[in-house]
């Protein structure tokens, strides 16, 4: 007797994004923005405060991020204006402000005993891990926007990213200032990671008289 070639039975595994919010995740308005500050400061909460205040202003991704070391934003005994790195995903150099309120908040964090000898900016609790990782920092974006009564599914760590281009772009309509800012080599990825549409194409063109 002869049997068919069937396929094996596998067990139905339920979807990884069953239940869950997918696609672009929210920028932060600035009322969001300074609430989460103000929670971070009367927490006294320095390492999270830095972190929070320089994923808004570096517009970097998580994995940049959370890699950054002293050096590349602190010399001479200060913290700089401006910072540059290499992005780990294009390769591509991006510079980046560092705003007087942040810089303030990073030299705070960097008095306390854990930054000694540090040479990552955000370091590991657990000498094996010289950073922290990704994963604890889309953590901890997820306590800061639960703290202020927003839905964590609807945020994650791009959020940070897309938060002050999002203000940018909503007050001057300069895509080519979003796009250098994000460190995009694309116009059309600097479109797809807004989110722009039509619409708001056709505000901007009936803002504009000649």
């Amino acid at each position: 007797m002869t049997f068919a070639n069937l396929p094996a039975i596998r067990a139905c595994r339920p979807a990884w994004n069953k239940g869950r919010v997918v696609g672009q995740k929210r920028p932060l308005m600035p009322k969001h923005v300074w609430a989460i500050r103000v929670r971070l400061e009367i927490a006294m909460n320095h390492r999270d405060l830095a972190l929070f205040n320089l994923a808004i202003d570096s517009k970097l991704r998580g994995c940049d991020l959370v890699t950054l070391k002293v050096a590349d934003i602190y010399s001479s005994g200060q913290v700089k204006e401006r910072a540059s790195i290499i992005q780990s995903k294009t390769k591509r150099p991006v510079r980046f402000e560092i705003t007087d309120g942040t810089r303030k908040s990073i030299l705070r964090w960097m008095e306390e005993p854990i930054m000694t000898g540090s040479e990552f900016l955000w370091p590991g609790r657990f000498h094996e891990r010289l950073h922290i990782s990704t994963r604890q920092y889309a953590r901890l974006v997820r306590e800061w926007v639960k703290s202020i009564g927003l839905d964590p599914t609807s945020y994650g760590t791009h959020s940070m990213r897309r938060t002050k281009v999002a203000h940018i772009y909503r007050k001057t309509g300069n895509l080519r200032a979003v796009q250098l800012l994000l460190g995009h080599t694309k116009m059309d990825s600097t479109v797809r990671y807004l989110g722009i549409e039509l619409e708001d194409a056709l505000a901007i063109a009936e803002a504009v008289e000649i």
